[in-house]
């Protein structure tokens, strides 16, 4: 008799498990400190409804071993995968490296929580797992915040959609690159004005810790909180998520202005001394701006094409260098330098120009470049084309 009922019972437990639904969360981690961990990340974790067991299924990997991947990276043509894998090993990198990771569980009804399991599962297959990446539009947290929608009968995008904080892409990519002088002055500088329109909260979300923020705000289809609860799997060890600040341009303006000011007082006497420090601006603005133009004629990266910074970092700067040489060798540099020594200021001057017309070229949030490059350009032209002789 014992033995019977123990069978029934282990049927019943098998039979209620068949239809148990999976429980759904969101792991959110914070930013690192190594360049590509500045943005923070998150998986969707799916926790087995009779072993407990948890699957972290995370869209952040990518191969750097694959053929061409860095002409790839550099055309914005590049291929991330889901890679599904325990819970527990996921979070072992991010416990050495001290970021901290949150859980937040979703209050997801039972059919919407199976399907978002079912889907995972085979879009983990390797024959599934890979998808086109954009920094912006399709990385692994929008990814997560598609997948979420989808799973929600596509009620989740309406409640974010409508709404915003007016941040912008460029707002939050120089932010979070902020403790990497290097990273956010190369997002400042190449990004264009498709990066400085207002974001939706939906737009926000790839940023990780934007759309764990939109979750706790969020309803599920019955109208409770679609974040039933949260936990701190892990503790944040490191320095914690740069807070968001106001940008300010005049101290840029001053800076310009002060160089602009030393260089039109050092070419009554030393023009020499002001060709050497024209030469290495004038290589490093046609670097930059070959690069900007590159992303923007013959790359995928939509967010910096039209870049306004062209007019400041320009390319005919590399026309000047010969005359640089030529004046620190006592030579006359010659007309070609000083046509094209006037025309790269007109240039800047018509980056100025442009901040008033927003609705003929775009709003691009560059006054910071302007207000530095534009005294600079203006300085040179005055002092080279009222002096070109070494003397």
């Amino acid at each position: 008799m014992l033995r019977r009922l123990l069978l029934i019972a282990a049927l019943w437990l098998l039979a209620a498990s068949a239809f148990a639904a999976p429980r759904v969360g969101v792991a959110t981690m914070q930013p690192g400190e190594v360049f590509f961990e500045r943005f923070g990340h998150n998986a969707i974790v799916i926790a087995d409804p009779v072993t407990g067991a948890a699957t972290s299924y995370n869209f952040g990997y990518f191969d750097p071993g694959e053929s061409d991947f860095v002409g790839n990276f550099a055309r914005g043509v590049m291929q991330y995968y889901l890679v599904a894998l325990p819970l527990e090993q996921d979070l072992a990198q991010y416990r050495e490296s001290g970021r901290g990771v949150r859980l937040q569980w979703l209050d997801l009804p039972p059919e919407q929580a199976q399907a978002l399991a079912d889907n995972l599962a085979v879009r983990a297959r390797p024959e599934n797992a890979r998808y086109r990446y954009d920094y912006f539009t399709a990385n692994c947290s929008t990814q997560v915040r598609d997948a979420l929608d989808a799973a929600m009968g596509g009620t989740l995008k309406p409640q974010l959609a409508g709404r915003s904080r007016g941040n912008t892409y460029r707002s939050e990519s120089v932010r979070l690159a902020s403790p990497a002088t290097w990273m956010w002055l190369g997002f400042d500088i190449g990004l264009g004005p498709s990066s400085d329109l207002p974001m939706s909260r939906w737009e926000e979300a790839f940023i990780p810790m934007r759309l764990a923020d939109s979750l706790r705000e969020a309803k599920n289809a019955a109208g409770r909180p679609l974040v039933q609860a949260e936990a701190e799997l892990l503790p944040h060890a490191i320095a914690p998520e740069p807070a968001e600040a106001p940008r300010r341009w005049w101290p840029w303006l001053l800076s310009g202005l002060a160089v602009a000011l030393a260089l039109t007082l050092g070419g009554r006497r030393h023009p020499r001394a002001v060709a050497a420090v024209a030469l290495p601006f004038w290589l490093l603005c046609a670097i930059a701006g070959g690069l900007l133009a590159y992303l923007w004629g013959f790359s995928e990266h939509w967010a910096a094409w039209r870049n306004h910074n062209l007019l400041l970092l320009n390319p005919l700067c590399v026309l000047l260098v010969p005359g640089a040489i030529a004046v620190l060798r006592r030579r006359n540099p010659g007309r070609l330098f000083r046509g094209v020594l006037v025309a790269v200021a007109l240039f800047a001057l018509f980056a100025w120009f442009v901040q008033w017309l927003p609705f003929a070229f775009g709003y691009q949030y560059n006054q910071s470049w302007v207000a530095l490059l534009l005294p600079i350009h203006l300085a040179l032209a005055y002092v080279f084309k009222r002096s070109p002789h070494a003397g």
